[in-house]
């Protein structure tokens, strides 16, 4: 019996030992997921490094008060070292997300090609957020020309914000004021050269950099409305939008007193 013990010892030991390195192990083997945090929030009716973000010629422009801010989110990189113990810590964070890797980085690409894609998807939409607003205007595309500057920013998303952009800086409100009634606008949605507005994602992240940045008011795609409910900060007011003339019209109500949706 008592031979048995001792040999039993040493043996239980060494399992312990051994399930506890493989735990070790299994904290730190990089796994293929991205965390994604809030990034900046750009007002569309200011500048970026010293530049307009939106530069209008062929049509006068109006002095603009309030803002229109293009919001982002951040994201580790596609060869990041991600880890569990990463993966669980910002699981449990409110200000940030754990997603697979391929839900927002295509496979089998470079960072580099990464970089230049995001850098196409931006150009086209800001080709049509152009075309959106001065279709909205009823303006000549050949006669007023519009220049958008926003660097290191890449992807779709700030399309309706620079429409929105667009059209406050050359029309307003349509009746002497301005589109944001002076507030802090921030908002996300891509657009198309017809008007419509569609989803992005990140909504959750992308509210937290709108309140982060002194917005009060958040345009978001319709059908992202139940993403950018969760963990919405406090005093930040989600209103939903499917067109440009919708966002619009949402505005103007905002401050004359009109009906508002909300999500």
């Amino acid at each position: 019996m008592s031979g048995w013990v001792s040999k039993k010892g040493p043996l239980a030991a060494v399992a312990a030992v051994l399930l506890a390195a493989l735990f070790a192990v299994a904290l730190l083997v990089p796994l293929p997921y991205s965390v994604m945090v809030p990034g900046d929030a750009s007002d569309a009716l200011g500048t970026a490094k010293g530049k307009p973000v939106i530069t209008i010629t062929g049509h006068p422009v109006r002095q603009t008060s309030g803002e229109l801010r293009t919001t982002t989110i951040g994201a580790t990189l596609p060869d990041a070292r991600i880890t569990l113990v990463d993966a669980v810590r910002a699981w449990f964070a409110t200000d940030q997300a754990v997603v697979p890797r391929d839900a927002i980085y295509p496979s089998g690409k470079s960072v580099a090609q990464l970089n230049k894609l995001s850098a196409q998807e931006m150009q086209q939409s800001q080709q049509a957020a152009v075309s959106a607003a001065l279709s909205y205007l009823k303006l000549d595309p050949d006669t007023v020309k519009v220049t958008l500057d926003l660097p290191d920013v890449g992807g779709p998303s700030a399309g309706l914000l620079f429409s929105l952009g667009i059209v406050d800086k050359i029309q307003g409100d349509g009746h002497g004021g301005d589109l944001t009634g002076g507030k802090d606008i921030a908002g996300t949605g891509t657009i198309t050269a017809k008007g419509a507005v569609g989803p992005v994602g990140g909504a959750t992240l992308k509210t937290q950099a709108a309140k982060a940045a002194g917005a009060t008011v958040f345009l978001v795609p319709k059908g992202e409305c139940s993403s950018a409910k969760a963990n919405l900060p406090s005093g930040l007011r989600l209103v939903p939008v499917v067109s440009l003339q919708d966002a619009i019209g949402s505005l103007r109500a905002l401050h004359t007193g009109g009906s508002v949706p909300s999500c």
